[in-house]
């Protein structure tokens, strides 16, 4: 493998999320981006980034997978063979047991894992990033500290550090249940006239999470464990 470039990045997947972390990290270390699909990487390369079009040239000292958890087994198992001592990898999936698991089972022992997600998405950093929050799931490795700091210092973020099992306990209520209210209540255009302030402000809530993603629904509401206890908690108050 070619000596590690110090404090590099390359961001795996170049969706609407991808490109946001690109428009950030972009200022904090030198830049490159890999996605297997022809049209991401020609977006990115209109923006003016560094593209990489073989996972073999992957030799950054960071690498974010930002990739659907649906998709982060193929993801894994592509750039595995390429990865080793001196690199992290880090996800920013919406849940974080089961991209822990898979890391951990399909990344050698010589990479530095680091489980994350970041709790806001396109649309809530429209006003910029700083004060948000980014949750961090230390999994293996002792390099994660200071890519927290760099979170704090350079971007400004509200670092939380927990496990896997706890964020995915937590975002069960305060992620999963606004994307669960969001496929029941009408959107805003068929609003009802009579309406409090309080129906306004969750619409606004709801609003910030209508365009997700499909598979950011899916992994949500479905792929984490927690959900199915709060499913039932909510049903039984209902009747």
């Amino acid at each position: 493998m070619p000596a590690l470039p110090p404090s590099s990045v390359t961001i795996i997947g170049f969706g609407a999320f991808g490109a946001l972390m690109a428009n950030h990290l972009g200022a904090l270390a030198p830049l490159s981006v890999y996605d297997s699909d022809p049209a991401a990487r020609d977006r990115a390369k209109a923006l003016g980034l560094r593209v990489l079009d073989d996972p073999a040239k992957i030799t950054a000292s960071v690498v974010v997978l930002a990739v659907p958890v649906q998709t982060l087994p193929a993801c894994l198992a592509q750039i595995a063979p390429h990865l080793g001592r001196g690199q992290m990898v880090v996800d920013v999936c919406s849940i974080k047991e089961e991209p822990a698991r898979l890391m951990r089972e399909m990344l050698s022992p010589e990479v530095e894992l680091l489980a994350s997600h970041p709790m806001f998405g396109p649309a809530s950093a429209q006003g910029g990033i700083a004060g948000q929050q980014i949750v961090l799931c230390p999994l293996r490795g002792t390099g994660w500290p200071r890519v927290a700091a760099a979170l704090r210092r350079a971007l400004g973020l509200k670092v939380i550090v927990t496990t896997p099992e706890d964020h995915d306990r937590q975002a069960a209520l305060s992620q999963g249940l606004i994307h669960l209210l969001a496929q029941i209540l009408p959107p805003a255009a068929k609003a009802p006239k009579i309406r409090t302030k309080s129906y306004e402000l969750l619409s606004q809530a709801l609003a910030m999470v209508s365009h997700d993603a499909p598979e950011v629904v899916e992994a949500i509401t479905r792929r984490n464990p927690h959900m199915a206890g709060l499913r039932a908690h909510l049903l039984k108050a209902l009747e």
